[in-house]
Order: structure tokens, then sequence, then C-alpha cells
């Protein structure tokens, strides 16, 4: 019976703060995002999006690097974009990519997506960004501001974070 109890106090516990977890996973309203989007889902498009991708988080990174205040981020961002630009246009140079691209950074449309169980709606946010060739290929996209992705760039091991209640349920339940 305190067997039965100890788990259901646990199972709780769990539910509880995962709903919090979930709902605090949410995207904040005054968040700047990132994305890139590929020419076509062609393999070489895709990884031409994905080297862009790093391009950019890394210029972000190095952009953004200490910034607290949403302003500020905005400010950064605007007077950087010919950096980032010709980051990305020596890239592709490089790369003998000839589809040329486009960097926008305001209020842009994002579709509707569903990651590890979190549905982000889709509508205009502000955001950078990058559009490859046609633009008719699948995204990534991050958020910019608060950091969110930028701490990918600064270290690129993928970690996963979970709960510590979580734990407990997987390693003795």
């Amino acid at each position: 019976m305190k067997y039965i109890f100890s788990f259901t106090i646990v199972i709780v516990i769990y539910v509880v703060i995962s709903n919090f977890i979930t709902v605090n996973n949410m995207i904040p309203d005054d968040a700047i995002r990132v994305r890139v989007i590929a020419n076509s889902n062609s393999d070489y498009d895709q990884k031409i999006k994905y080297e862009v991708k790093d391009i950019v988080e890394d210029d972000m990174y190095n952009i953004l690097d200490n910034v607290t205040d949403l302003d500020v981020a905005r400010d950064k961002i605007n007077s950087n974009l010919n950096y980032v630009y010709e980051d990305i246009d020596k890239y592709l140079k490089n790369s003998n990519y000839n589809l040329g691209f486009d960097i926008n950074f305001g209020y842009n449309y994002f579709p509707k997506k569903e990651f590890k169980g979190i549905t982000y709606n889709e509508g205009y946010y502000e955001s950078l960004v990058v559009t490859l060739g046609s633009g008719n290929g699948d995204n990534w996209w991050c958020v910019l501001f608060p950091p969110l992705c930028l701490i990918e760039a600064e270290d690129s091991t993928d970690i996963e974070y979970t709960s510590l209640v979580k734990e407990i349920v997987n390693k003795y339940f």
C-alpha cells in the first residue's frame, strides 16, 4: 500500500511539473525569431540551408552577446544586417550557389509547427528571415532573442534537459 501511495505522489508531481514546464516553454510574445528557408527539399538545398543557419547563428551569437534588452537587440540586429548578409553571400559564392537569397528583419510569416509535443501557432512574428533561392523548401527556425537557439551556437553538443521527477519515474517505475 505504501508503494502505491508513493507511486501516486510521484506521478502527480510529475504531471504537475510536466504541465508547468510545457506551458512555460512557450515563446514569449516579445521574442525575436530567426528562420532560414531552403530553396527546395533536395539534399543539396537542405545542406546549404543548414550551413547558412550555422552562419546566422554564429553571427547572431557574436552580435547579441551579453544583450539583455529587447530594444538593444533590435538595434544591434538592424545595424549588423549588412555584416550577416556579407557572411552569407561569401559562403554562397564559395559554394557556387547561384540562386540568390534574401534577408529580412521585420514581421514575417511563420507556419504552424509542432516540436516535442508543443504546437507553435502560425502567424506574423518579429524575426530575421533568410530565404534561399525560391524559398520552396523546408525551413529551420528558432528563438533568436531571448537567445534560446544561440546557446546551441556557443556549444554545438546536443543537450537534452529532463526533469528530476521524470528521471526518478523512469528509473524506478
